[in-house]
């Protein structure tokens, strides 16, 4: 039998705009026997609730193994305005942000990585942003969205150096979606051209293909919608 035929699929924040195309595009595809779509509204999973989490892990351990965990979730200013300033920081802004955007996925990690199977590649991936690169900082502000997406690139970073011990054709990596016409970016779309405003079908698309072109010597990396690595 084909190897990812005989696979699962788990997507984790199914129900927002790139996570359920991600769904809907993976469900097409054919690649995989099941696929796991994840989300409070659809299944009662909560990122912040490592019971629910546990559970969600246990659920698909019934079935094929997964191949594949793509953690599309992600907070930026739903009850918070994005601080321009160090003046505007805000202890309960600064941990929402790191509970969902760092602390949930690493949390997704620690129950689903161990039903990966080690014969065969795999990949781990979860949505990052470009603002959380510290090399590529030039501007400066968004310091909870900034500082919670640079700490999710380093928590997927030692996933990889451990998990590569174990599962030598596993891929750990961070996506940046670009701007996507979503709730997240929907304040934030003045000024982007019409051209680099992109669908949630066409982001998708384009990640799915930057996860099937990773190696895993690319393990542990973040990468943009066009394959870029993007710096640390």
């Amino acid at each position: 039998m084909n190897p990812a035929v005989s696979s699962s699929a788990v997507v984790i924040g199914a129900s927002g705009g790139i996570g359920a195309a991600v769904v809907r595009r993976l469900e097409a595809s054919g690649r995989y026997a099941v696929v796991h779509a994840l989300s409070r509204s659809r299944t009662g999973f909560d990122l912040e609730d490592e019971v629910s989490i546990a559970a969600a892990a246990a659920q698909a351990a019934e079935g094929p193994a997964p191949a594949l965990v793509f953690v599309a979730t992600g907070v930026l200013h739903h009850g918070f305005e994005p601080e321009r300033s160090w003046r505007a920081l805000d202890a309960d802004h600064l941990l929402r942000d790191y509970r969902i955007n760092a602390v949930g996925p690493a949390l997704v990690a620690k129950h689903f990585l161990p039903l990966l199977p080690r014969d065969r590649r795999v990949a781990f991936a979860a949505l990052s942003a470009r603002v959380g690169s510290i090399g590529d900082n030039r501007l400066g502000g968004w310091h909870s969205y900034r500082a919670s997406k640079a700490a999710l690139n380093m928590l997927l970073r030692n996933v990889a150096v451990e998990l590569g011990r174990t599962h030598p054709q596993a891929v750990i990596a961070g996506l940046h979606p670009g701007t996507v016409d979503t709730g997240l970016s929907a304040p934030f779309q003045r000024g982007v051209k019409p051209e680099k405003l992109f669908t949630v079908d066409y982001s998708a698309e384009r990640l799915l293909a930057v996860i099937d072109g990773l190696t895993p010597a690319d393990s542990g990396g973040v990468f943009a919608w066009d394959g870029a690595r993007i710096p640390e």
